[in-house]
């Protein structure tokens, strides 16, 4: 091998050495590239990653914050609120009592269930307020929304919108009436009108007569009745709105008949000595209120006309009650007589129990709770008659003979 040879060999091999470390050393470089690419690569996934959570966390503060700040501007708000709507409250508590001078004042009626808008219109349609907005907002601020109470009103177009909220929100005006005992049904008519309660008697009347109640003893009335709640207005006092209905009126009455006529007193109209429904026992209970002046005398004469109403002899069960003739004459003439006459017991009327046998056919007058007991519990008593003695008590007889003597003592020698 000449050294040619082995120069040209030499740099062959050189060369291929070469090109294989190049290619080796190249090799290596992409891959400390790739895996610094890789590196970066890395990175960048992580880094979004942090910043995204950062972000979701900065949000959630400011929610938190901004929730925080409404909860206290809330709770801040509705302490202020309360302390003012309390301190009005306070202060409307110590005001003087709004007086509206006589002839000023007008009648404003607050209907049930009416809003404060409702009620701003109305006032100011009547030209009662100036400015229905005012009204509504000055109502919402001083706490005076859900407060205002239905019914009658005395106001005048002089109050202040503080004043005219302060008078619809306190209790409506009433007229108070009181019905006596032993009252027909046309003087508690009267009685309603003159007290203002009732504004057409004529109307009233026709109300009472023809208007459906609802209440269970009112089925036994038989049809015909001249008036038919005769014995059913209750006796008692009541307090009525100003521009309470005719209806409204006659039932709270009944309402009252109906509490007062308790189930016992229902219950013991089964054991009675004579069989009753609950409208006789109405009108027993209305001759003895106009019987009895003395409370002691009520169940004593219930028992007698118990005896009278169960006796054989039909002569007995003639009553024979005065009350019944007075009753006739205030039917015809609208008064009561101040002394009977004989003749007078022989005036022909179905209310005459002079000549008819057994009850009349309707109350004589409006009862009180007092002449129902003894209706309906009397006592067992062996008298057949009775006289008013003339002191509001009565003398009671067991034969004819003893009641003529107490008639005798008591009535001709007075």
């Amino acid at each position: 091998m000449d050294w040619e040879d082995v120069k040209v060999s030499g740099s062959k091999a050189g060369r291929s050495t070469g090109k294989t470390g190049s290619r080796h050393a190249g090799s290596s470089t992409r891959r400390t590239s790739s895996a610094q690419g890789a590196g970066k690569n890395g990175k960048s996934k992580k880094q979004p990653s942090k910043k995204r959570n950062y972000r979701k966390i900065r949000r959630i503060l400011v929610c938190v914050l901004i929730i925080a700040v409404m909860v206290s501007i809330i709770v801040v708000t509705g302490t202020l609120s309360y302390e003012y709507v309390m301190k009005n409250e306070r202060e409307a508590s110590m005001k003087p009592e709004i007086v509206i001078e006589e002839g000023k004042g007008v009648e404003f009626v607050v209907e049930r269930g009416a809003s404060t808008s409702q009620i701003a219109r109305k006032l100011y349609e009547q030209g009662l307020i100036k400015n229905e907005t005012v009204f509504k907002l000055l109502s919402k601020i001083n706490g005076y929304d859900g407060t205002y109470k239905s019914g009658t009103h005395i106001v005048s177009p002089d109050l202040s919108y503080d004043e005219m909220m302060r008078v619809l929100s306190s209790a409506p005006v009433t007229r108070k009436v009181t019905i006596p005992e032993g009252k027909t049904f046309l003087q508690v008519v009267d009685i309603l009108y003159n007290n203002k309660i009732i504004k057409d008697k004529k109307k009233f009347i026709e109300c009472a007569n023809n208007e459906e109640f609802d209440y269970d003893f009112l089925k036994d009335i038989p049809a015909g009745r001249e008036y038919r709640l005769e014995g059913y207005l209750f006796p008692d006092t009541y307090e009525y709105d100003y521009n309470a209905s005719d209806r409204e009126i006659i039932t709270k009455m009944l309402d009252n008949f109906d509490r007062k006529f308790k189930q016992q007193y229902r219950d013991m109209i089964q054991n009675l000595p004579v069989e009753m429904t609950m409208d006789d026992v109405v009108i027993l209970a209305s001759i003895i209120e106009r019987e009895a002046k003395d409370p002691d005398d009520r169940h004593i004469i219930a028992g007698v006309l118990y005896n009278r109403l169960s006796n054989k002899d039909a002569t007995l069960r003639k009553l024979q009650v005065d009350a019944t003739i007075q009753y006739i004459y205030f039917k015809r003439t609208g008064a009561y007589k101040e002394r009977l006459l004989y003749e007078d017991y022989e005036i022909e009327d179905e209310y005459n129990t002079y000549l008819h046998e057994g009850l009349p056919p309707g109350p004589i007058c409006c009862p009180g709770e007092a002449s129902i007991r003894a209706a309906v519990n009397p006592d067992d008593t062996p008298y057949l008659y009775y006289v008013a003695k003339g002191d509001g008590s009565h003398a009671f007889a067991r034969t004819y003979r003893e009641h003529q003597a107490n008639v005798r003592k008591y009535v001709q020698n007075n």
